[in-house]
């Protein structure tokens, strides 16, 4: 009886190590992400804080703002006993209110260009808590889908500017 082929694993660490080590668990360690992805805001006075902080940048559409972890820094109704901020580390959040996307589509794909732009940028800011937020409305005629390629790359662009902005300044 002739065995099948094997097919090519997608594994990555296949690719590197070849199958025969498939059956060892110490080159498994090899696999676990270096990096630490930064820190999220998640909470609404988290968001209040940094809000009424400074503003960092801005282009057309977005606003950077940002605000110190420190607990002294911080505006005097986001102090309690809990910290805001537990970790000394980039913290980001993203703003897209209805009032300018209308649709949640629209919405989620400017949250994750923000999100994705974001880690590039990463290593370059400040350890400090960052706010995205859209403020200007993209015009719907020019964008005629909501998740279209061409609103995709303006949402890019842009945001590589206020990335770039935010860095300078």
């Amino acid at each position: 009886m002739h065995a099948a082929p094997k097919a090519a694993s997608v594994w990555p660490f296949n690719r590197l190590f070849g199958s025969a080590a498939i059956g060892n668990w110490l080159p498994c360690y090899l696999l676990v992400r270096v990096t630490i992805d930064m820190q999220r805001l998640q909470t609404r006075p988290q968001f209040q804080a940094v809000l009424a902080g400074r503003n960092l940048a801005r282009t057309a559409h977005f606003a950077l703002h940002c605000c110190p972890l420190t607990a002294a820094a911080l505006p005097t109704q986001a102090k309690s006993a809990l910290p805001l901020f537990p970790l000394n580390e980039v913290w980001l959040g993203a703003m897209v209110p209805k009032r300018w996307a209308k649709r949640a589509v629209t919405r989620n794909a400017i949250k994750r260009q923000i999100y994705i732009l974001s880690s590039e940028f990463e290593i370059t800011l400040a350890h400090q808590a960052h706010v995205v937020r859209l403020r200007a409305a993209f015009d719907r005629s020019q964008y005629v889908s909501a998740t279209s390629d061409a609103l995709k790359r303006a949402v890019r662009n842009e945001l590589q500017q206020l990335f770039s902005r935010a860095v300078t300044a």
